[in-house]
């Protein structure tokens, strides 16, 4: 007797998707790895995914639209442009220890989409990292942080952030709290701000 896989079609073309994407990219990931992948012949998957941008487009928006929300409830009613950063920070890191794939295909992928699918991805992107520069900005208004290039700063402090998807491994050294507290401190640190506002505490 046939054993019925527990997970849906749409979802198996969803995960599939999101590896191959993440490790051999959109334009070296075939309708016929997809179908491979996600155990589905290639006349069906298109059933559940429509053409295979729309389908990277549609994984693009979900993964921002989920960060953006999570960082908008993880600074809600804070104040101190420390703490709101310390926060975002520790999201951001913790975002892409735990969803390497989801961080890699938003991260290496935006090019690849054409031109209405990609405005509407990196109009989600910056709304993201406009959270990043009113904290940095706020900051520097209130000579708690010091850059000349607060701009420059932000885009430094994600790319730091983004990396830990390609190296983190959660039988390393550090916990991941331990690491987004770490990674917390560095930012404070780089924006001359030190860690004094309790650094150590998860978002």
């Amino acid at each position: 007797m046939a054993v019925t896989d527990p997970v849906p079609s749409r979802e198996r073309v969803r995960r599939a998707a999101l590896k191959l994407f993440a490790t051999r990219g959109f334009h070296g990931t075939g309708i016929r790895d997809l179908a491979q992948e996600a155990r589905l012949s290639p006349a069906s998957l298109y059933h559940y995914m429509g053409t295979k941008e729309a389908l990277l487009a549609e994984l693009m928006r979900e993964s921002l639209q989920t960060l953006l929300d999570s960082a908008r409830a993880t600074v809600a009613d804070v104040t101190d442009p420390r703490e709101r950063l310390r926060r975002l920070v520790a999201l951001h890191v913790t975002t892409h220890a735990t969803q390497p794939d989801e961080t890699r295909v938003v991260d290496n992928e935006v090019r690849s989409l054409s031109p209405e699918p990609r405005a509407a991805v990196i109009r989600l992107r910056d709304t993201y990292e406009a959270l990043w520069a009113d904290a940095i900005d706020d900051g520097v208004r209130a000579g708690i942080f010091h850059t000349d290039e607060p701009s420059v700063s932000r885009l430094a402090l994600l790319e730091m952030c983004n990396g830990v998807a390609r190296w983190y491994s959660p039988r390393g050294a550090l916990s991941l709290e331990q690491l987004s507290r770490h990674y917390a401190r560095l930012a404070l640190g780089a924006l001359g701000a030190g860690d004094a506002v309790e650094a150590g505490k998860s978002p």
